[in-house]
């Protein structure tokens, strides 16, 4: 299989995910301080929206390459 394949059929799962899921959130640590013994951190959720045509692109261009890359000049 080679890499271009593999890339098409990455890009048509990330672009189902994105359909389906619509979005994902993530935890990050905002701020952190020491004093003596006491720490202190701030857990901050945040939240990515996947747009509907982010995805419908990626399943297309996915399609596209995978079309391509089967025909030999």
């Amino acid at each position: 299989m080679s890499a271009v394949k593999i890339m098409a059929i990455v890009l048509i799962v990330a672009g189902l995910l994105g359909l389906v899921y619509g979005s994902f959130s993530y935890t990050k640590d905002t701020q952190q301080a020491k004093i003596g013994p006491l720490e202190l951190s701030v857990k901050d959720t945040q939240t990515v929206y996947v747009p509907v045509w982010a995805g419908v692109g990626a399943i297309m261009a996915g399609g596209l390459l995978l079309a391509l890359s089967g025909r030999k000049s």
